[in-house]
């Protein structure tokens, strides 16, 4: 990945869903281990797990504890699932631990909790905000193969549900098995999907209703 330091889009490459995204590393905060350390996307990927990226604006504001401690209800169940869950922001990993540590919102979150503070993580990803020097509110799901495969962005004062997260990761899992099949509007695992052919041209109501 190279985002450099540039404030023009036009200078820098920006993750695509349905595209390749390298292999980067960020310091983290762990507050299950209660460690300083590093997450690796290199690593992930020859693990074979799925990558959950959660950012939020910044440390010890309003809306963003909620948003971790409902993605910290979801946690063991994106575990399960395959993923690697990471929180982000541009705060350092001082704060997150901090933060982690005061706030009581924070208390059951065990994912680790990524630091981007010259923001070349949130550039990459299209959620940088050049008036603020903060990440907008973005989730991105990269496969084991390294795919970018879902993209989501929510400005500021809208907080995410990560009921929908969890829907969009089993589609995905089930997906990547399945790779001939499409998954319809709020399906969940058990749900008909469907086959796209010549066959399903104006005929979906009866795919789904058959």
């Amino acid at each position: 990945m190279s985002c450099g330091h540039e404030h023009e889009h036009e200078h820098i490459d920006f993750a695509r869903v349905g595209q390749p995204v390298p292999a980067f590393a960020m310091e983290t905060f762990d507050p299950e281990e209660g460690f300083f350390g590093e997450v690796d996307l290199g690593k992930l990927r020859e693990e074979g797990k799925w990558v959950v990226l959660f950012f939020y604006p910044a440390d010890f504001t309003f809306v963003c504890p909620t948003e971790l401690a409902d993605l910290a209800e979801k946690h063991a169940e994106l575990k399960e699932l395959g993923a690697e869950v990471i929180s982000v922001s541009t705060d350092t990993k001082f704060t997150h631990m901090a933060w982690k540590n005061d706030e009581r919102l924070l208390e059951n979150v065990k994912y680790k909790m990524a630091a981007d503070p010259t923001g070349e993580v949130s550039r990459f990803f299209d959620i940088w905000d050049y008036e603020t020097g903060l990440a907008l509110r973005g989730t991105f799901i990269i496969n084991p193969d390294g795919m970018l495969v879902s993209s989501e962005t929510n400005f500021y004062n809208v907080g995410r549900n990560a009921d929908e997260l969890v829907r969009k990761m089993k589609a995905n899992v089930h997906l990547r098995e399945n790779p001939n099949e499409a998954c319809p509007a709020k399906w969940e695992p058990g749900q008909k999907t469907l086959t796209p052919g010549e066959g399903l041209v104006g005929k979906v109501y009866e795919a789904l209703n058959d």
